[in-house]
């Protein structure tokens, strides 16, 4: 498994979420990670009001007990808000905190002319990390949140979705593919060990999933590991995974190579 798997996702949130609303969600949110990584900030802004609309749904739901699959945004706000009418969800406080979030979300789509077009308006990596981070700390919250089970599972789950998508890796049926020809080995091992997330993998899972000869494994782990490196770990049950060296040379010096070429 990746970082995260849309099925898991799903699964561990509908219950309590309703089945269409939560694919819906973790679709949306999956689609704006991946396009901010491929640096498309254009539709960030109209995803963003997507992906509030979407939420505002949720909640309506959860609070009401009423199902309604084209609540429009401001309706369920309203509902939410609305002090005259018997809350299901009784922590008020946590509730406006996902209101005012989700309409900053919502109102930014509008203000800034990424529905009408607008002359004036210029899509920009400073407007897609706004909605990004706004967008990232709902979804996560949502977990926290409305996750029922283990809680171990939902902090290790909400610490993956923290890092970088990583588009240049494919999986067909039980392969996983680094799909890059530009790579030196040590980039291309860090590349999987990214994506193979706080279970990592092994030297025989390592060996299988890369294009690597087993003597350049061996060797470009072992460089990874040393102590000048320290960037790879191997823990207890044989598995490597990267330190927090090794995701810091992902963010800063690979994060373009986790694009397709």
């Amino acid at each position: 498994m990746g970082l995260i798997e849309r099925s898991f996702l799903i699964s561990n949130i509908s219950p309590p979420f309703d089945n269409l609303l939560a694919t819906q969600m973790v679709d949306e949110f999956i689609a704006m990670e991946r396009r901010f990584i491929q640096r498309d900030w254009e539709p960030a802004s109209l995803d963003g009001g997507q992906f509030a609309e979407i939420a505002g749904r949720i909640l309506y739901h959860l609070d009401s007990n009423n199902l309604n699959y084209k609540k429009e945004f401001k309706e369920c706000i309203s509902y939410l808000e609305n002090q005259q009418v018997t809350h299901i969800l009784r922590d008020r406080k946590e509730i406006g905190h996902f209101i005012k979030v989700l309409q900053a979300i919502y109102k930014f789509r509008s203000e800034r002319g990424a529905v009408h077009i607008s002359v004036s308006y210029t899509p920009n990596h400073m407007d897609a990390k706004f909605l990004i981070e706004s967008v990232r700390w709902c979804f996560n919250e949502f977990l926290r949140v409305f996750w029922n089970g283990d809680r171990e599972e939902v902090a290790k789950t909400i610490r993956e979705l923290l890092q970088f998508d990583v588009p240049c890796v494919g999986v067909y049926g039980e392969i996983i593919l680094i799909q890059r020809t530009d790579l030196k080995p040590e980039e291309e091992l860090l590349l999987l060990l990214h994506y193979g997330g706080e279970v990592g993998y092994n030297r025989s899972q390592i060996g299988k999933n890369t294009m690597l000869s087993a003597p350049s494994v061996t060797t470009n782990l072992q460089k990874l590991v040393s102590a000048k490196y320290r960037q790879i770990i191997q823990m207890s049950n044989g598995n490597f995974v990267l330190t927090d060296l090794g995701h810091r040379r992902i963010r800063t010096e690979l994060a373009d190579k986790l694009l397709l070429q």
